[in-house]
């Protein structure tokens, strides 16, 4: 493994370290977890509860403020896959 390929692999690590703490931030303060992903369209993304089920919400502007619209809720089958995919 090359230096560059080493740093690399260092930079994900703490990457994936951040998003961890995040995440578990959010759930103590009883928030939900955004996750974006190129596997839905354009303005939607992945909300992950502290109790696991995992939403497909829209989100969009309206003046300077962000708003929210309930999409769908995964099934458990599908949020896992998503957890899986996605890391």
């Amino acid at each position: 493994m090359t230096v560059l390929e080493q740093e690399i692999s260092l930079q994900e690590k703490k990457f994936a370290l951040t998003i961890e703490r995040l995440r578990k931030r959010n759930f103590s303060k009883n928030l939900p977890f955004l996750i974006l992903s190129d596997k839905l369209p354009e303005g939607q993304g992945f909300y992950e509860f502290a109790d696991g089920h995992i939403e497909i919400q829209e989100v969009y502007t309206v003046g300077a403020d962000i708003e929210t619209r309930f999409v769908r809720r995964l099934t458990d089958l599908e949020a896992e896959q998503v957890r899986q995919q996605l890391k």
